[in-house]
């Protein structure tokens, strides 16, 4: 392990990218044939916003069959070239970031690492193989299926950045799960619901947007009972129904703690599991697409539920974009 005084020595003339997706910012280093070392210490370092570059998360660009990650070789097989090695601000390992996947699928297509001209890129993470592909910017209009929308108004973001839509695989809830969760700010404890979407999650419900402010987010919330794998904590509230797409679509606010960083500007994960805890609490009628808008942007969930609405698929779609490169001295 390096020396506190060198903290990077290891890594350096390793080549990084700093990009973000709603905010949710991430450092990514170049380690195609898997020489780096990812030592805990080493990534909290590098991800602090005042020892290192900062970031909310750092991501690896390896080759799934050169990483020795266990599944990752498989998922080579099954045409995953490459892997997202991803690790919270604090160094510690996470199955599984949406926001991190775009702005990776983003990096690989403007370095070469897959044709400029693909429509779907298959990455491997720690929850499975996510297929990514590009999708229209809402700036430009809204897609619907194979139509396009105009909606006559300037959508979320610039209209220069890059979308990804991203299947995101199975979630889950259990609607007899029972959880309380305390958070400064917020007077009494408040019922959550625990959603999975690879990563855990528990949704919690507000009343209004000035309790949404109020929340105090320095501190991480308590979870009675503490789940033990920890969790992300959604704070929402829903606004009304949207006309706006084609069957629908609900929207709401959002803000997140996450585990291991702390409260963030975004959370892809999150978006989806806070549009799933909408949809089961709004009733099977309500509807399927949600926009989430977060502190850094908006996002877009489309959700496919089972006949007794507890697990299905979803997908999530929004921006990705690359702000800096350079290498590590």
């Amino acid at each position: 392990m390096s020396t506190p005084d060198t903290p990077f020595a290891a890594w350096t003339d390793v080549s990084f990218v700093k990009g973000h997706g709603t905010q949710n910012d991430f450092v990514l280093l170049t380690d195609d044939d898997s020489t780096l070392e990812m030592h805990p210490e080493t990534v909290a370092t590098l991800a602090d916003r005042r020892a290192g570059l900062g970031a909310d998360g750092i991501i690896r660009i390896v080759r799934s069959a050169a990483s020795g990650i266990p599944g990752a070789a498989e998922q080579a097989e099954a045409g995953a070239e490459w892997f997202m090695d991803y690790y919270n601000n604090d160094g510690s390992l996470s199955e599984m970031c949406g926001n991190g996947v775009r702005v990776f699928a983003h990096a690989l297509l403007t370095s070469g690492r897959v044709p400029a001209d693909a429509r779907e890129i298959l990455v491997g993470t720690r929850d499975g193989i996510k297929a990514v592909r590009t999708t229209l910017n809402p700036a430009l209009g809204v897609q619907t299926g194979d139509d396009v929308v105009d909606t006559g108004t300037a959508g979320p973001g610039s209209a220069s950045d890059a979308w990804y839509t991203i299947d995101m695989g199975e979630w889950s809830l259990d609607p007899a799960s029972s959880v309380l969760v305390t958070t400064g700010g917020i007077d009494v404890a408040r019922p959550g619901l625990r959603v999975s979407t690879g990563n855990p999650h528990t949704v919690v419900a507000l009343a209004e947007n000035a309790e949404l402010a109020a929340a105090e987010l320095r501190d991480a919330p308590v979870l009675d009972p503490v789940p033990a794998q920890g969790s992300n904590v959604e704070y929402i509230v829903m606004e009304p129904a949207r006309s706006d797409v084609a069957g629908g679509e609900g929207a709401l606010r959002m803000r997140v703690f996450e585990r291991g960083v702390g409260e963030t500007r975004s959370c892809g994960t999150g978006a989806c599991a806070a549009a799933i805890a909408a949809h089961h609490w709004a009733g099977e009628k309500s509807p399927l697409q949600w926009r989430v808008d977060v502190p850094g942007g908006q996002l877009r969930i489309e959700i496919e539920p089972n006949a007794e609405g507890t697990s299905g698929r979803v997908s999530l779609a929004g921006p990705a974009v690359l702000v800096a490169s350079g290498t590590i001295s």
